[in-house]
């Protein structure tokens, strides 16, 4: 039996079709190898010598019809990513960057320093417990595109659950090994919505194998999330009220004009929540006991080189940075993200659709 079972695999595996469904087999492994390896970023400008850092970015696109592509920046782990699990990370806004916020000022191996003309290593960083995943969404956002311009007028979740769901698909075919680990979804603000609508669509998707890639998620998290627009502007209100921001006058008017379980809210209350967000002018929004950034007051420090101007950049920098916080880092973000050097490094433009764009940190 044994003898008759080998004669037969002999005879199959020189059958002329066995031969060409191996020979494409291999022609598509060869090929989404080279794929991967092309958005390798070997080194990036300003980056730090040590430690080594494993790091891939590039476009995955989501719908041939209408061109849309998404940016990601991908950091396997620093240690062991064949055992790690892997993780998306997803910033709010709606339309802020992950690349920016998430992986460049908060939770990746690469931050953008103090003056935005190189990076500095984060030994908190995430991925020394999993390969982490950042992915621009949607369209329009930093480095993604679309050639369509009528998609930008037609975001809403539900497009963007389905644009990010088609990204996952595609980026495991390029990253095949990836394909059975762990998958965490994980963001923060507006993912409050992002995250678990895509952790829903997954879900569904994953019941029909037949037409589905199956996606092996095992869980999400969302920190400080947006879920509900009345306890967020609610909150946004008292907040403010309770750390002097805005009067009790205007606090009172709030109350009488605004009921945040209505939407769309009365051009009343949109009215007087503009004279809310107007105190906000010369605060941090993010943190009302540090001076906001002052750009001008930056630029004039950056061109000046008199004993008089470093001594004052030195005061203002103390002053900004107390506590570790850094009100200009958005600004540091932006200007080191528009390095044609970066850029290029980045692989961010190589179908030459957003040179004329400047990159920005929300859009």
């Amino acid at each position: 039996m044994a003898s008759c079972a080998a004669a037969r695999l002999k005879s199959l595996c020189h059958h002329p079709l066995f031969i060409i469904l191996l020979a494409l087999s291999l022609l598509q492994t060869i090929t989404t190898l080279d794929e991967q390896e092309a958005d390798r970023v070997a080194f990036l400008p300003g980056q730090p010598r040590s430690p080594q850092v494993s790091q891939f970015s590039g476009h995955i696109t989501v719908n041939s019809q209408n061109g849309r592509a998404l940016f990601y920046w991908f950091f396997e782990a620093q240690a062991l990513p064949s055992k790690k699990p892997l993780l998306l990370w997803l910033n709010g806004g709606p339309g802020c960057s992950s690349v920016g916020y998430g992986a460049a000022s908060e939770l990746g191996p690469l931050m953008v320093n103090g003056n935005g003309t190189g990076l500095e290593f984060n030994k908190f960083a995430w991925n020394n417990e999993a390969n982490l995943l950042f992915l621009e969404s949607p369209v329009g956002v930093g480095f993604s595109y679309t050639n369509t311009s009528s998609d930008l007028d037609n975001i809403d979740d539900r497009f963007v659950a389905e644009d990010t769901y088609n990204f996952l698909v595609n980026w495991f075919k390029r990253f095949p090994q990836y394909k059975n680990h762990d998958f965490y979804i994980s963001g923060e603000s507006y993912a409050g919505h992002y995250v678990p609508q895509l952790a829903d669509v997954v879900y569904e998707r994953n019941k029909h194998l037949e037409t589905n890639q199956h996606i092996n998620l095992k869980g999400f998290i969302v920190g400080n999330a947006e879920t509900d627009d009345y306890y967020d502007y609610k909150g946004l209100v008292e907040f403010a009220w309770s750390h002097s921001v805005i009067s009790d006058q205007l606090y009172k008017h709030v109350n009488n004009v605004c009921d945040f379980r209505l939407q769309p809210r009365s051009n009343e209350c949109n009215h007087v929540m503009g004279s809310v967000y107007a105190q906000y002018d010369m605060i941090d929004i993010f943190n009302v006991y540090a001076p906001k950034c002052n750009t001008e007051q930056s630029a004039l420090f950056s061109t000046s080189h008199s004993t008089a101007d470093t001594n004052a950049k030195k005061r203002f920098k103390g002053m900004r940075m107390f506590s570790g916080y850094d009100p200009c880092y958005s600004t540091h973000i932006e200007d080191y993200m528009n390095k044609m050097d970066v850029q290029k490094s980045l692989h961010a433009d190589t179908s030459g659709l957003i040179k004329d764009r400047r990159w920005s940190i929300c859009r």
